[in-house]
């Protein structure tokens, strides 16, 4: 599920690639009010429109349906998931665009 918004937006798999266990994946998410892009090594793998009727509509069907809350704040912590595997992070750089 890399790179997905989770339970809502997938990836495009057939430009998702990722690369082999024990090398480094670059990640770059720019996130805005009009668009969200998510990219994963040098290629934009999803694409969405972040508080649309089409997101609203994914959410109201997915896992979240019963999450007030969820999607609903516009600044705030930044969380990392993982699933139970081994996970490592380098290079985090966040900024205000």
């Amino acid at each position: 599920k890399t790179a997905a918004n989770y339970a809502m937006h997938n990836a495009d798999p057939s430009k998702k690639k990722l690369n082999p266990a024990g090398k480094w994946n670059s990640s770059k998410i720019i996130f805005t009010k009009k668009k969200v892009e998510h990219w994963l090594n040098g290629e934009i793998v999803l694409s969405f429109v972040p508080w649309s009727e089409d997101w609203y509509k994914r959410k109201n069907e997915s896992k979240w349906k019963n999450a007030e809350k969820y999607g609903s704040f516009k600044k705030g912590y930044i969380g990392l998931q993982d699933h139970d595997s081994q996970l490592w992070f380098r290079n985090i750089k966040i900024r205000k665009l």
